[in-house]
């Protein structure tokens, strides 16, 4: 397995409901900044591959795991890691920890389907496939 990527981010008020937790949506949002950051780590812009390349990451699957409450002004790990990888999908795998304390407040993951501009299934170009770990 790959060894995970951090990216620290600080709950806004507006990622709160009423009780002051984070949103259960939220979390999903915080996954997609974890991959988008993971890929900027392996020197691959999303954006650039999807407008030069017209390769999507299409979400086949989504799981989030809560298990402690995030709160306003926190500040929060998210940690991101390719789980699995071929040519035509990538499995990511979230952790997002409380960065004061450590505390896991949940884990997850999320697994893509390399998609062209036709949103139909296809493989990974091959200058992008060691970024993702595929040989």
């Amino acid at each position: 397995m790959d060894s995970f990527i951090d990216y620290p981010l600080r709950v806004r008020y507006a990622e709160t409901d009423q009780m002051g937790i984070v949103y259960h949506s939220n979390y999903l949002i915080w996954m997609e900044v974890g991959r988008v950051e993971y890929c900027r780590s392996k020197g691959i812009l999303y954006r650039d591959m999807e407008a030069d390349e017209g390769i999507l990451l299409v979400v086949a699957e989504a799981n989030c795991r809560y298990t402690s409450p995030a709160l306003f002004d926190e500040e929060v790990l998210i940690r991101t890691r390719i789980a699995e990888a071929t040519p035509r999908i990538v499995r990511f795998e979230y952790e997002m920890n409380s960065a004061a304390d450590s505390r896991k407040l949940a884990h997850g993951f999320t697994k893509h389907v390399f998609c062209n501009r036709d949103r139909r299934a296809t493989k990974l170009p091959e200058k992008y496939r060691s970024a993702f770990g595929i040989s």
